[in-house]
């Protein structure tokens, strides 16, 4: 009796400690080692297009979401959500190359200067079902302003960089703005 409660005992051990320090190795977790991976080469792209930014209208693409009270000489707070058409011109007629979208949010007290996170959606061309995602201040009244690539989909997986916006045009009346983008994209 004594030695099969010894044996019982030592097969509870054997499987507590078996579940208890198996690796896992499942869908959610899963390793890759430098000799198994796919050695691809990185490339960088540059893409130049423009933001149509309509908030004027009966059919805007930008629309205010949030308009905290007290707004102040620059509107601390404003937030805007937009669904903008890409061209690869300037004018409206241009071709569309894809949309942008996202949410931008008036986020400084003291100068004019966005929060925008946002993404690029292409829907022509060689990147066709491919995205950009940025995330990064605008200090709108800037020349130029440098924005981070935080990632991307498809052809731009994995992608890093920066996105160089510049206003082409801003109608003080109604508020709308063509912006110009030059974005360097680093990808496989």
């Amino acid at each position: 009796m004594a030695s099969f409660r010894s044996y019982t005992l030592s097969i509870s051990y054997f499987l507590i400690f078996s579940i208890l320090f198996t690796p896992l190795y499942g869908a959610f977790v899963e390793e890759f080692s430098d000799t198994l991976t796919i050695k691809r080469s990185e490339k960088t792209s540059h893409l130049h297009f423009y933001f149509h930014d309509i908030v004027s209208g009966k059919n805007p693409s930008s629309i205010k979401v949030i308009s905290p009270g007290g707004d102040g000489i620059y509107g601390f707070g404003k937030t805007f959500i937009f669904d903008d058409a890409l061209t690869v011109g300037p004018n409206a007629s241009s071709k569309v190359i894809g949309r942008a979208q996202g949410i931008y949010s008036i986020a400084s007290q003291s100068e004019l200067a966005l929060l925008m996170a946002l993404t690029f959606e292409f829907t022509e061309g060689k990147y066709n079902g491919s995205s950009i995602s940025i995330l990064g201040r605008n200090p709108v009244p800037k020349d130029v302003r440098e924005m981070p690539i935080v990632g991307g989909t498809a052809l731009f997986r994995f992608a890093r960089g920066y996105a160089l916006a510049h206003t082409s045009m801003f109608d003080i009346k109604s508020g709308d703005a063509i912006v110009e983008y030059n974005v360097f994209v680093q990808h496989f």
